[in-house]
Order: C-alpha cells, then structure tokens, then sequence
C-alpha cells in the first residue's frame, strides 16, 4: 500500500479528494461514513481495528484529527504507524497526548487552528474547478427563519452540517 491518511469528522469529509492518498473517513454520521472508505467505523476500537485490517496492521502515515474529543484523539494515535503524524485542527477538550507513543513509536503531533479565510484563495479555484466539493457536508437546507430547526437537526444526526440561505444570491 501506498501514503495513506485518515480524517476524523464530517468538515474533513469535505477535503480534497487526492489520488495520491488512500483515503479513510471516520466518522459518526453514516452519511459521512460513505463518503471514503474506512466509513462505518466510528471512533476507538472498532475504527482502530477497521483501519488497521485496510492497511494490513501497519497503520496509516498520517491521521488528520478535526473533532477535537479525547476519544477522536486516541484513536488517531492508535491507528498511526511508526514515524507516523497525528494532525490536530481546531479546540480540543478532554484530550490526553499519549506521550509514550508520541516518543517510543516516533509519531508526531501537528496542531494549530483553522483560519478558513487564509485558504480561500488558495482553495477557491479547485471549488470553482469542481475538484473538491466542500458542499457535500451540507445536507440540511433552510432559510433564517428555520435555525432552530437546522441547529436541531445536527443535535438530532439528521443533518451533517446545516446551511442557512440568507436573502437572495
């Protein structure tokens, strides 16, 4: 098998798609779950055990956190490979680092916030190009009068993302 990484949550199901990468998803919803393989697993042991069978028990290069919950965590340290990284994006609460993993199976850990303005430039013709789709992640749509209702529906795991159509584009 070739690089391959993982991502945690329904904002990284909107990444792009590179054909350089095999790429696994996990994720709780199981709208999300379809969109990579890796899907049907959700955090801790059973993705761990799942991703590890797809990567024939080595593990994957790198594993792109983007949930921020102690359980996401470990478990993309569970499912790194030696020299691996875990990538942390955003606030995480109720996290503990593994530092004996961190040191005696040499994965490193990447974080940082996720200023979304700095990459729109950067990002904005492969959207436009249709080479990656950040849409997909919005399955709920409603006007502004419906936020309780849209807010209710990611509570709910109706939606993964709702998306507020405000005014007339």
């Amino acid at each position: 098998m070739g690089s391959a990484y993982t991502q945690f949550g329904c904002a990284a199901a909107a990444a792009a798609d590179d054909k350089r990468w095999e790429t696994f998803l996990i994720a709780k919803h199981s709208q999300v779950q379809q969109q990579r393989r890796g899907g049907g697993a959700e955090r801790g042991e059973e993705a761990t055990q799942k991703i590890l069978e797809l990567t024939n028990g080595v593990g994957v290069d790198a594993a792109l956190e983007c949930v921020g919950t102690g359980e996401s965590m470990a478990t993309a340290f569970s499912i790194a490979r030696v020299g691996s990284v875990v990538g942390a994006i955003g606030a995480p609460h109720g996290v503990v680092v593994p530092i004996d993993t961190v040191i005696f199976r040499n994965v490193g850990l990447r974080g940082g916030v996720s200023p979304v303005r700095r990459y729109i430039p950067e990002l904005l013709d492969d959207v436009l190009e249709g080479r990656i789709h950040p849409g997909l992640v919005f399955d709920f749509t409603t006007d502004l009068d419906g936020f309780k209702e849209a807010y209710d529906a990611m509570v709910e795991r109706r939606a993964i993302k709702s998306l507020l159509k405000i005014g007339t584009i």
